[in-house]
């Protein structure tokens, strides 16, 4: 056991797409470029929900929590990933693998709660309007955003040292391109049936369980939507909630996959190409989901612009 930790602390190797070298140079321009486009979209909406006193509400209270959190979710992986990519040197020291995996964990287990959260939010707000700001008041929504970033990183602080205590009998070569959980089980030279039990049960916590309640919250939700008489009001009620639902099916179908099956079933390809999926494309993707279909985000860029004009004309 000793010599399996000795050669553990010395760090590890990821493999990433070094298999692949032709790829490397267009995969750092790609990832280079969602990463930059992940900070300006998210920061534009933590900005424009601080600025603008129209998005002073319960949705872009969590929606800023979001882009906050898909902010961290890509700072925490995409740097190590970029620097193994643009140059020969692969490795990644066992404290960086150690905090890396943690945050990858925690953040992911945070974003399935949240949009859990923000499910009930939108269920509130088409099914009881008329009470609408007395359900959702800033005391409850600070305490369901408390629950949500508690419940990732709860769940992170028993699966992260658990997996890396894993013996891994000297290997150091981990088949990924980032310190991912099920990566890191594979690489176990133990019968590893009982971590994958534990995490097993602990992502029905925090997968399946807000999964469910989400889709239970729509049910309420299309429901309501089609006892609404005007096609107008359909429609409203229906670009209230689009944004939200796009996102959920994004993150999720690919969270699912990754993490609620067997450690032996775990195909290496698959598991570099959905990582990417959801560590690169969906925290990109989410703002510019959020501004393309939301009236009240569009007019508060609108208002930001007009008034730095304003500002530079005046001077």
């Amino acid at each position: 056991m000793e010599k399996y930790n000795t050669s553990s602390f010395e760090g590890f190797i990821l493999v990433g797409f070094s298999d692949r070298p032709h790829l490397e140079l267009s995969l750092f321009v790609v990832v280079l470029t969602f990463y930059l486009l992940t900070l300006l979209g998210n920061m534009t909406i933590i900005l424009l929900s601080v600025l603008d006193s129209r998005l002073h509400t319960p949705m872009y209270f969590f929606l800023a929590n979001l882009s906050f959190l898909d902010m961290c979710f890509t700072t925490g992986s995409i740097p190590q990933m970029l620097y193994n990519l643009w140059g020969p040197y692969k490795t990644i020291s066992y404290v960086g693998c150690a905090i890396q995996l943690y945050f990858v964990l925690a953040l992911g287990g945070v974003e399935c709660v949240l949009l859990a959260v923000m499910a009930y939010d939108r269920y509130a707000a088409v099914c009881k309007p008329l009470h609408y700001t007395v359900i959702m008041h800033p005391r409850l929504c600070g305490q369901l955003a408390s629950v949500a970033w508690l419940s990732g990183f709860g769940n992170s602080l028993i699966m992260a040292p658990q997996t890396l205590m894993l013996p891994r009998c000297g290997h150091r070569r981990v088949e990924h391109f980032l310190c991912e959980m099920p990566a890191l089980i594979g690489m176990a030279c133990i019968d590893t049936m009982a971590l994958e039990a534990l995490a097993f049960a602990l992502a029905i916590f925090i997968i399946l369980v807000p999964f469910i309640l989400i889709l239970i919250s729509y049910g309420y939700i299309a429901r309501a939507v089609l006892l609404i008489k005007s096609a107008a009001g359909r429609k409203k009620a229906f670009n209230t909630c689009s944004s939200h639902l796009i996102v959920v099916l994004l993150f999720y179908g690919t969270i699912i996959y990754m993490y609620l099956q067997p450690a032996n079933t775990y195909s290496q390809d698959q598991g570099k190409f959905l990582s990417l999926f959801y560590i690169i494309i969906t925290p990109s993707v989410n703002p510019l989901i959020y501004t393309l279909r939301n009236k009240d985000v569009k007019e508060a860029i609108k208002k930001v612009i007009g008034n730095g004009v304003q500002k530079d004309s005046k001077e």
